[in-house]
């Protein structure tokens, strides 16, 4: 048995209109010193199988439906 956590945050340079909203909206609640917000997604995903091979499945599950490489970058690790 395995547990992944697959990561899949935005490429540099693509707009993250999530990110950019939360920073307003902290600062407008008073939070001080706010450099930057980036948003990022996260997968706990429990496999039944080797650490090893849960680690390729868990990025085969990204270049086939969890991420668009076009504009996200995935990490996969394993707990």
């Amino acid at each position: 048995m395995a547990i992944i956590d697959i990561r899949i945050d935005l490429k540099k340079g693509v707009a993250d209109p999530e990110g950019s909203n939360t920073k307003k909206t902290l600062e407008s609640l008073g939070f001080k010193g706010v450099a930057d917000v980036k948003t990022a997604k996260v997968f706990e995903v429990t496999l039944d199988m080797p650490a090893e091979e849960a680690k390729k499945v868990g990025e085969e599950m990204c270049r086939k439906l969890l991420a668009n490489p076009v504009i996200q970058n995935f990490s996969v690790t394993v707990r």
